[in-house]
């Protein structure tokens, strides 16, 4: 079992930066692809963000290339993500997940419990 565990989320004002972490335990992390994702009051939750096992892949959605970095150290069992030029459609609950191979679909074995994320404007 894999246990994930999601910091870093908050207040800011548009155009601003949030740095999201999530931590894992329980499992051999350096084997695990990561995911981010999203899901706003009354929405679907949707992928963000993807890294594969050794960081060598990522994808992003859309509305957040150019923006949003997801990167990992395995090192230290933990996937990033770096919210830069923050947009009020970006207020979330943010969640990471994880699973063996790389999907940008919501077909992920383990879920953190996420982290609230509210950009003003």
């Amino acid at each position: 079992q894999v246990q994930l565990v999601e910091s870093g989320g908050g207040l800011v004002q548009t155009g601003g930066s949030l740095r999201l972490s999530c931590a894992a335990s329980g499992g051999t992390f350096s084997t695990y692809a990561m995911g981010w994702f999203r899901q706003a009051p009354g929405k679907e939750r949707e992928f963000v963000a993807g890294i594969n096992w050794s960081g060598g892949s990522t994808y992003y959605i859309d509305s957040v290339k150019g923006r949003f970095t997801i990167s990992r150290d395995n090192a230290k069992n933990t996937v990033y993500l770096q919210m830069n030029s923050m947009k009020p459609e970006d207020t979330a609950v943010y969640y990471c997940a994880a699973r063996r191979t790389l999907t940008t679909t919501r077909q992920y074995d383990y879920w953190g419990r996420g982290a609230p994320v509210t950009v003003s404007s």
